[in-house]
């Protein structure tokens, strides 16, 4: 099972100082978004100088440099939105640069037309300040190319859309690490969870509710980088073959993101019933045999060979998941809570290919 980042092992003092693991995993990861900068800025440059014969197209690098960023969302709607938005600013400063000329109250004027119109455009703030920032680019740097700095804009964006789709990010990467991420903080609350029925601890099932409910933004955020890897695999030629496999991630991911969800009613259920101090090891059974099987969903990510063998462990868990047989003469609570398990053993069937209807039908009728 992958280890919790609650639980694991965290460094301190000189050790924390001198770590440089994060620095050089932080260059890792920005290798290829800082090699499509530089592709793609050079390659704007070199044509607005070349073939337009602009002796400074300025703009050609930076609307090419601040479209693509080092951010996580390379999609090719935000690099496009992200140009639209910096030639907003350039095409309202240059008209008027060229109706009332350069100047500092030109220069106010400029930018507040340019802020008011993007906020009219896009409700995404970054929009509107990136067509202030080359509104006021504009104004302050004179040029004597009329609409020649729109001109490098466009080369610069065009380039950098280019460069998005002919040296994409590897979007497989970052997905799976945020995917696995999910996985372990799911698997870290259950155990938590697993633990505080074995020893019938309220305090540890508060514990748990809490990991449970802190996944939510965890899930969030592998939907953005899936949603990002998606998008670029559907404009570049050279990861294409690959939007097969993340579709089938995303369709684990809408499972996993409802076996969340069942898993704080479980965690809520396990609170209730651990106010008795007493322990409750088959429901603790149930429950690890279930993560124990997620942790098979979790490994087929990267290899879809383990998806059989997890569809056949969460069978085999599932067809004991009767409340009246598991848990006979129990309480109405107990029982509950192997009730609680069943929807959450459905999410867990779906997520490794297996339809709704027959996920259903592989827990006994009650």
């Amino acid at each position: 099972m992958t280890e919790s980042p609650v639980t694991g092992v965290v460094p301190t003092g000189w050790r924390a100082r001198l770590d440089l693991r994060p620095h050089v995993l932080r260059v890792r990861d920005s290798a290829l978004p800082i090699l499509q900068i530089v592709v793609a800025a050079t390659a704007a440059y070199a044509f607005a100088v070349s073939v337009l014969g602009h002796p400074s197209p300025l703009l050609a690098g930076t609307v090419t440099i601040s479209s693509l960023g080092l951010v996580r969302d390379a999609r090719p709607r935000r690099v496009l939105e992200t140009v639209i938005g910096m030639l907003v600013g350039v095409l309202v400063a240059e008209v008027f640069v060229l109706v009332a000329g350069p100047g500092w109250w030109q220069l106010a004027l400029a930018l507040c037309v340019t802020l008011l119109v993007a906020r009219f455009l896009s409700p995404y703030p970054p929009f509107a300040i990136m067509a202030g920032i080359q509104s006021v680019i504009v104004m302050a740097v004179p040029s004597q190319q009329p609409f020649g700095r729109l001109l490098d804009g466009v080369v610069g964006g065009v380039a950098a859309l280019l460069v998005t789709a002919l040296i994409p990010r590897n979007p497989r990467r970052g997905e799976l690490r945020d995917a696995h991420a999910v996985f372990a903080a799911f698997q870290g609350a259950a155990a938590t969870a697993i633990q505080a029925l074995r020893r019938g601890d309220r305090l540890r099932a508060e514990r748990a509710l809490e990991k449970a409910r802190a996944l939510g933004p965890l899930v969030e955020q592998w939907r953005e980088s899936l949603d990002s890897a998606l998008a670029i695999a559907r404009i570049s030629p050279f990861l294409r073959p690959q939007r097969a496999e993340l579709l089938r991630h995303e369709r684990i991911r809408q499972q996993l993101d409802f076996a969340t969800r069942n898993l704080r009613v479980v965690a809520r259920r396990v609170v209730y019933l651990c106010d008795d101090g007493m322990p409750r090891p088959v429901a603790a059974d149930l429950l690890g045999e279930l993560m124990r099987a997620a942790d098979l969903v979790a490994q087929s990510l990267a290899d879809i060979s383990f998806q059989p063998p997890a569809r056949e462990a969460l069978r085999a868990v599932g067809s004991r998941l009767d409340p009246g047989a598991v848990m006979r003469g129990a309480s109405q609570g107990d029982q509950g809570l192997i009730a609680a398990l069943r929807p959450l053993t459905v999410d867990l069937l779906t997520a490794t290919g297996m339809g709704p209807a027959d996920a259903r039908a592989a827990l006994p009728r009650i």
